[in-house]
């Protein structure tokens, strides 16, 4: 355990994306430290953008003899990212592993041997060096792939119903809603009663929804798209949304639907609209196009990025545990997470398999093992 395996990413001021498997030394964990052994850790759509940021995918190039993947980066986008230009970047938001050396302090010995999931921002890495509050204490028994996405998937979709009820609201709507995280929400919600309404783009991830039980979906591929989506908003007076989309005109529909459900019975000359506020969060940027607002809901909405970090800020320490907890007990049943594929380190540069796991479709999600082969 001298040295680890770990991937960097770097965009130059050039206009190159470079990203290069490494080896470093594994720090000495400091008290309040431990050293885990990452055997599996998840390709996230949120692990892509700082991967890869705009680079050019399609004239991306692998050289296995330095081990790394070059492409190309368009001028006109660097000053999107000027802030992290020429910096070698660490990548992997999240894994699991099994602790093998940790610091001196009672809670960091506790963990010696024990499977963890750990939220850190480089588990592309054989070994991982996070203080203990980084690691989320799994059940004897749970293995690295079942802890592998502890974090960002479980933690968002628990995220989605506090933020729910925190701002007042009663129930949700959630678009590309047939994803990992879109099936734990959904079984959460159905769990605790909360009315959901699910947007997707296809029949076979309707098909998914309806298997778990889900009681209001609607195909945004559809004729009858808009009409649905007024429908299952106004049974359930869902006035809160989360999106992962991002571009498109989807965030306007979903605030007019809104809107058309929450006038509906008005009377007289109605300009602002209803009084009831109506909030879109966007979670995501699946599609990077520009929103657009078709502005006719009235004067009481808003539209907000929602990041899973910020949200667990607001927390207690005492709720945060409670939610770890939860995450732990249900890792194989509410937060169980399917993988396509199995990959290495090397695999994760080699383009062909990066065409397959960029491309982020329903029911295709990769899982990385650092210290496979």
């Amino acid at each position: 355990m001298k040295t680890s395996k770990q991937l960097f990413t770097e965009i130059t001021s050039k206009g190159k994306l470079e990203i290069t498997l490494k080896e470093l030394d594994v720090p000495t964990p400091k008290p309040h430290e431990v050293v885990v052994r990452i055997e599996a850790t998840p390709i996230n759509p949120s692990d892509m953008w700082p991967m890869f940021g705009p680079a050019n995918l399609a004239e991306a190039s692998y050289d296995a003899n330095s081990k790394t993947l070059s492409a190309p980066v368009h001028e006109s986008m660097l000053m999107r990212i000027k802030s992290r230009l020429d910096q070698v970047l660490p990548i992997g938001n999240e894994g699991a592993g099994t602790v093998v050396a940790a610091g001196e302090s009672p809670a960091a010995q506790s963990l010696l041997g024990k499977t963890v999931g750990v939220l850190s921002g480089a588990t592309y890495s054989e070994y991982c060096c996070v203080p203990i509050q980084a690691c989320l204490l799994h059940n004897e028994g749970t293995t690295a792939a079942q802890a592998a996405s502890s974090f960002v998937n479980p933690l968002t979709a628990l995220g989605m119903v506090e933020t729910m009820r925190m701002e007042g609201h009663t129930a949700l709507v959630h678009t590309a809603a047939a994803s990992s995280l879109g099936i734990m929400l959904n079984k959460i919600c159905i769990a605790e009663g909360v009315p959901l309404v699910n947007i997707v783009r296809k029949q076979e991830q309707a098909d998914i929804l309806e298997k778990l039980g889900a009681k209001y979906i609607c195909n945004s591929s559809s004729d009858s798209f808009k009409a649905d989506l007024y429908k299952a908003i106004d049974e359930t007076g869902a006035t809160l949304a989360f999106d992962a989309i991002g571009g498109g005109t989807l965030v306007s529909d979903i605030l007019t639907a809104m809107e058309m459900s929450g006038s509906k019975d008005a009377t007289g000359f109605n300009t602002y609209g209803s009084a009831t506020n109506k909030q879109v969060y966007i979670y995501g940027g699946l599609d990077f196009s520009p929103s657009i607002l078709n502005r006719a809901y009235g004067m009481t909405w808003g539209i907000g990025g929602w990041l899973l970090m910020r949200f667990l800020a607001k927390l207690t320490p005492e709720k945060i545990g409670a939610l770890h907890k939860r995450v732990a007990n249900e890792i194989s049943t509410t937060f169980a997470s399917e993988f396509t594929e199995e990959i290495t380190l090397e695999q994760v540069m080699d383009p062909a398999i990066i065409a397959k796991y960029n491309a982020k479709k329903t029911g295709e999600k990769y899982l990385v093992n650092p210290n496979k082969g």
